[in-house]
C-alpha cells in the first residue's frame, strides 16, 4: 500500500524592511507524520479557492498546524487586547481549507489554533482569554515556565484514551485561548483538571476529525505523543477503505 499524502498548511510571515515574505512550517509536524508512515505535503497560503480543491482531490488527509491566533471578529465577536493575530492572509486561507475540507469529510487533524479552528468552522466557539474567562484555570501559557505540562481527565473509548489511558499522562500547556462550546458533530475526549478543553473528536460515522489544543509535535512531546499521529495515519487508511469499498 502506497504510502498517504498528508498536506500542511504552513504559516506566512508577509515582507518587511529586513526581509522578504516567506512561508514557513515547523518541522515537529512533518516529521511526525513521516515516522507515522505518511508523506506530508507543505501547502501554501493560496489565493485562489480552485487551487485549494484541486490540491486536496490530490490527498489523502489534511493536518492544521498550529501558531497565532484567529481573528475572533471573523467569528462575530469582538477583538480582545491579548489576542495575537495571524497573518490575514494565512488565515483566509486556513478558512478556506478547512470549509472545504469538511465538506468533502476528509480526515483532518487539527493541533493548537487548527483544532480551534476545526471547532469554530463547524459552529463551536472559544474563550478569548483564559485568565479571564477561567479565573481559576491553571497558567495555559506560562512565562515563567515555557516548558509547563499537565495532566489531562480522558473520555473512555476515545483516540485520546488509546494513545494516553495506560500510560504516564502529561501534556505541553502554551496558549490562552481555548474552546468554549463545541461545535455539533464533535465532543470532549481530553479536558485539563481545571475544566480546559485540551481535545475533541469527532462523532460523526462518516467523517474522521479530531484535535487537540497541546502539541504532541513540540520538542519537548514525550514517545507517546507521537502514538497521535499514529491514530491519524490509521483513521486515514480507514477511511480510504471504505470510500474504496463504497466504490
Amino acid at each position: 500500500m502506497s504510502k498517504p499524502l498528508i498536506g500542511i498548511n504552513a504559516d506566512y510571515r508577509q515582507a518587511s524592511n529586513d526581509s522578504s515574505a516567506f512561508t514557513y512550517v515547523a518541522s515537529g509536524y512533518y516529521d511526525a507524520i513521516l515516522k507515522a508512515g505518511g508523506l506530508p505535503v507543505v501547502i501554501p497560503p493560496y489565493d485562489d479557492e480552485q487551487d485549494i480543491a484541486d490540491m486536496l482531490d490530490r490527498l489523502d488527509g489534511v493536518m492544521l498546524v498550529g501558531g497565532a491566533d484567529l481573528d475572533p471578529r471573523r467569528d462575530g465577536w469582538m477583538l480582545h487586547p491579548t489576542v495575537r493575530l495571524q497573518n490575514p492572509r494565512r488565515e483566509s486561507f486556513d478558512r478556506c481549507l478547512m470549509r472545504l475540507v469538511a465538506e468533502r469529510r476528509m480526515p483532518v487533524f487539527g493541533v493548537g489554533s487548527g483544532m480551534q479552528l476545526l471547532n469554530v468552522s463547524q459552529g463551536g466557539n472559544l474563550m478569548l482569554h483564559i485568565p479571564e474567562d477561567m479565573p481559576n484555570a491553571l497558567p495555559h501559557r506560562d512565562p515563567l515556565d515555557p516548558s509547563h505540562r499537565h495532566t489531562l481527565e480522558l473520555a473512555a473509548g476515545s483516540i485520546m484514551d488509546r494513545v494516553y489511558g495506560d500510560g504516564e499522562l502529561r501534556v505541553n500547556s502554551m496558549h490562552h485561548m481555548a474552546v468554549d462550546e463545541v461545535a455539533p458533530g464533535f465532543m470532549v475526549t481530553a479536558r485539563c483538571p481545571d475544566g480546559i478543553i485540551e481535545a475533541i473528536e469527532s462523532t460523526q460515522e462518516d467523517w474522521f476529525a479530531f484535535g487537540t489544543q497541546f502539541h504532541p509535535e513540540a520538542e519537548t512531546a514525550s514517545a507517546l505523543d507521537q502514538r497521535i499521529f499514529e491514530e491519524f495515519m490509521c483513521g486515514v487508511h480507514e477511511m480510504h477503505s471504505q470510500v474504496r469499498l463504497v466504490a
